[in-house]
């Protein structure tokens, strides 16, 4: 029998009664637009993914399950269920940590952003010879190893260091004193370095985000009657507000992460005066073998990262 007495569709002929032919679709029609979703870009993802999930969310998670032991490294680890977060939120050590991180937010990302942004503003406006020579000198402390840091600002400081020369020859050597070794002026000494090391990092992104800004707006503002202070204000401050998203995010959790400069310059001391929670856990693992401690402590600090991380996006980026 043939395909026409069988009914089939043929050149020209209709496959059912009162109906159209059903021709087969262009091989085109059946190819996605760009840009729709496709499932086979999540193989694309997937190795990043894949380490993702081994380095961050297993360990993560490794870190949970040791917080609920009273465990000390070696010797069969016995439950301890919330004992460890309760000590977490009454020990006086422990929560004396958190409040030294939390001041040291201030020299690791207010005071950084505050001098990016006067920089970058008063960079924007004045025409400086060697600009670039000085960007980069500014930047250079953010390229430095963590350690050279520790080393130079603990000679800075010492008893004998470039603080109290200069405190000596503007005739204030009386006021000279181990810096480090103060329990009230150590936390802040070592958080003028953190400053010291931020502010290059947050004056580079906004100087970025400066030349991103049209001309137009601030020579729509000089029309007006702008002046310098309400030109910042009225144009640059709004249009750099990704870029203080960035900034701000970055110091936060580079004072957060703290450790290397505590360790390198203080070591917690004098007595717990800059102890920090990242150098809590190394001391609480490795010097006091109290593994869930530690753990513990890890965990209460990814919570404080992700707490304020959050709350910095919705201040200053907005619902979008």
């Amino acid at each position: 029998m043939s395909l026409t007495e069988k009914g089939e569709a043929g050149p020209g002929r209709s496959a059912r009664p009162g109906g159209s032919a059903r021709r087969r679709r262009p091989w085109h029609v059946y190819r996605r637009a760009p840009g729709e979703p496709r499932t086979v870009g999540y193989l694309y993802i997937l190795p990043a993914l894949a380490v993702f999930v081994v380095f961050i969310v297993l360990p993560l998670l490794q870190s949970v399950r040791y917080s609920l032991y009273d465990w000390d490294g070696l010797s069969p680890a016995r439950w301890a269920g919330a004992d460890n977060y309760v000590a977490l939120l009454t020990d006086p050590d422990l929560r004396g940590a958190f409040v030294h991180a939390l001041i040291l937010l201030l020299f690791y990302a207010a005071l950084p952003v505050l001098i990016g942004l006067l920089l970058a503003a008063t960079m924007s406006r004045i025409r400086v010879r060697g600009l670039t020579f000085f960007r980069t000198v500014l930047f250079l402390p953010q390229v430095l190893a963590m350690v050279v840091v520790a080393v130079a600002w603990r000679w800075v400081y010492a008893p004998s260091g470039v603080v109290n020369q200069v405190l000596g020859l503007i005739g204030l050597g009386s006021k000279g004193q181990p810096w480090l070794g103060n329990p009230d002026l150590a936390l802040p000494a070592i958080g003028i370095a953190g400053t010291w090391v931020g502010f290059g990092l947050c004056m580079v992104l906004f100087m970025a985000g400066v030349q991103s800004i049209p001309r137009e707006l601030y020579e729509a503002a000089r029309l007006d009657g702008a002046g310098a202070v309400r030109e910042f204000f009225a144009v640059t401050l709004p249009a750099l507000r990704p870029q203080i998203a960035v900034a701000t995010t970055l110091t936060i959790v580079a004072g957060l992460r703290n450790f290397d400069l505590i360790y390198l310059t203080t070591s917690g001391g004098p007595g717990n005066s800059t102890s920090v929670p990242a150098y809590e856990v190394y001391h609480r693992a490795f010097e006091l073998s109290q593994v869930g401690s530690a753990a513990t402590v890890g965990v209460g600090l990814t919570v404080v990262v992700f707490v304020l991380t959050a709350v910095v996006s919705r201040l200053v980026e907005g619902k979008q």
